[in-house]
């Protein structure tokens, strides 16, 4: 797979990633222990070499997964890891939590979970506003001169956040919610923050939580684990309105004998070259199909009629529960 270089940083990474989070919960119960290990060992054997977990996901679970099973390929990979949220040793949680000293002893535990010396990219996954930007940002500096970090990211933060945060320490990757459906980093500053300070996007939910891949309708069922089943965006009435962006997806795939998640896919990769997707899946035959999105081509004429048509669609429903759209840096 091609490579990409998140913004000014030199960090080098496969023009896709592979989201991890689904392994542990999210979409459901957990998938299979040894299912998870080969299908990461499927996408490094197909070139994909960023990988992206997150103390929350499980809690902790998922981090010690991913750790296990890219230890055989450490040389060959980056892993992406998030802090910042308040979650007790048990996994029950108290909201966001980016106290320095809190991060400290996060970043130690994630060591051993990851089974690394150092974290190649930690993110703050949520800006908690009772910490000052500066201060998060100075501590993970600190980390980075004590060679537990390389690389500085923020998630779901705003374009002054990010200009705050990159004044102490560069920031190397900024990740958000991004897709056709999920455009809000084009209107708020964020993707062009980024580009004004050199500084590496990665969308998460590329696919809108399956959505844009075609494979969910206004028939389709979550059961109660699964966070689609309370997300608005999700609700029957709004999953049919909003099938009119998957009726668009088909019409160029056929064209370009790809398949709707391809060009989705395809589409993010085709807006900046310092963008990098990460959809998750728990199957190799979706592992494949995502992986096939960097090899599609959307000309300009292409790109100019999905923006055409994307922008007569309204979509409906907010992208997440309100609870959570209230921890999102707005």
């Amino acid at each position: 797979m091609k490579e990409r270089t998140l913004g000014n940083s030199g960090l080098q990474v496969s023009a896709l990633g592979y989201g991890c989070m689904g392994l542990t919960g999210s979409y459901g119960p957990a998938a299979d222990r040894q299912a998870a290990f080969d299908l990461i060992h499927a996408a490094v054997e197909r070139g994909v070499t960023m990988f992206d977990t997150a103390e929350a996901y499980g809690p902790f679970t998922n981090e010690a997964l991913v750790g296990e099973a890219l230890a055989p390929f450490r040389e060959r990979v980056v892993i992406a890891t998030k802090f910042g949220f308040g979650i007790n040793p048990d996994g029950t949680r108290y909201g966001v939590d980016s106290r320095p000293e809190h991060i400290r002893q996060v970043v130690d535990a994630m060591l051993t979970r990851l089974r690394v010396p150092s974290i190649d990219l930690l993110y703050q996954h949520r800006v908690d506003p009772n910490v000052p930007i500066e201060d998060v940002a100075g501590t993970v500096k600190e980390l980075i001169q004590a060679g537990k970090v390389k690389h500085f990211g923020l998630s779901e933060a705003s374009a002054q956040t990010i200009r705050r945060a990159h004044a102490v320490q560069p920031v190397t990757a900024v990740q958000s919610e991004y897709s056709l459906w999920t455009r809000d980093v084009e209107h708020n500053g964020v993707l062009a923050v980024c580009e004004e300070l050199g500084i590496g996007f990665v969308p998460f939910s590329p696919l809108g939580a399956g959505f844009l891949a075609g494979k969910i309708d206004a028939r389709t069922t979550f059961i109660g684990t699964d966070f689609r089943s309370i997300s608005p965006r999700f609700a029957a009435d709004a999953r049919a309105a909003n099938m009119a962006v998957v009726r668009l997806l088909t019409r160029i795939a056929e064209r370009k004998q790809a398949t709707p998640a391809r060009i989705a896919l395809a589409w993010l990769l085709a807006q900046k070259p310092w963008i990098v997707p990460i959809p998750g899946t728990r199957t190799l035959e979706r592992l494949e199909e995502n992986i096939g999105a960097a090899s599609v081509n959307l000309d300009d004429a292409d790109l100019h009629e999905i923006d055409d048509a994307a922008s007569k669609i309204t979509i409906q429903g907010a992208r997440l529960p309100e609870e959570v759209l209230k921890l999102t840096n707005r």
